[in-house]
């Protein structure tokens, strides 16, 4: 709640972001934003921890599903970097990042099926669905980025290979406790 709330200030309630930046001042508002997000995200992760040791399993995907997610996993980094590395990429999905965040979702819901995951990462696709869609209806955010290039989306595709292969062969076992690739799997 935490974390997607203090993302969701724009989408619940249009203008309040703006007023509070005003208010505060925007390096105030970047780091009351940013320590916000930071306590949400360690409680996040924290929480999700705590709830995998006694999993309530809703559904038991099958083994094989794991490759479709490590598939699927491949463009999602390269779209976060595409976010802040303006290219083709970026001017035609608008919002790589939100992308990249429904696709994190989908690939980990189909390979995990515990309570606790239905819960996180529903509650993200959830949230990046309704998050693209309130683009529509609220002026557009001015986002401190890179110039727009072509050779954006190199360095955003090839950044987001490396850092899918370092975190799934040593990060996300090492911050979430399970290792994404395994041998055999």
């Amino acid at each position: 709640v935490l974390f997607l709330g203090v993302h969701s200030v724009a989408l619940a309630a249009p203008g309040t972001r703006e007023r509070l930046r005003e208010r505060l001042g925007p390096g105030p508002w970047r780091g009351l934003y940013a320590l916000v997000s930071l306590v949400g995200f360690v409680l996040l992760v924290h929480g999700y921890g705590v709830a995998r040791q006694e999993p309530a399993v809703l559904y038991t995907p099958p083994f094989w599903m794991r490759h479709v997610t490590h598939l699927l996993m491949l463009p999602v980094f390269p779209l976060v970097f595409a976010a802040y590395l303006p290219g083709r990429i970026k001017a035609a999905l608008e919002h790589p990042m939100l992308v990249g965040t429904m696709i994190w979702a989908v690939a980990h819901l189909l390979a995990n099926g515990t309570l606790a995951d239905v819960l996180l990462f529903g509650g993200f696709l959830a949230w990046a669905v309704a998050d693209r869609r309130s683009f529509t209806r609220r002026p557009p955010q001015v986002m401190k980025t890179a110039p727009p290039s072509r050779r954006n989306d190199w360095i955003a595709i090839a950044l987001g290979l490396l850092v899918y292969v370092v975190f799934g062969a040593w990060l996300h076992a090492l911050l979430i406790g399970v290792p994404a690739f395994t041998p055999g799997g």
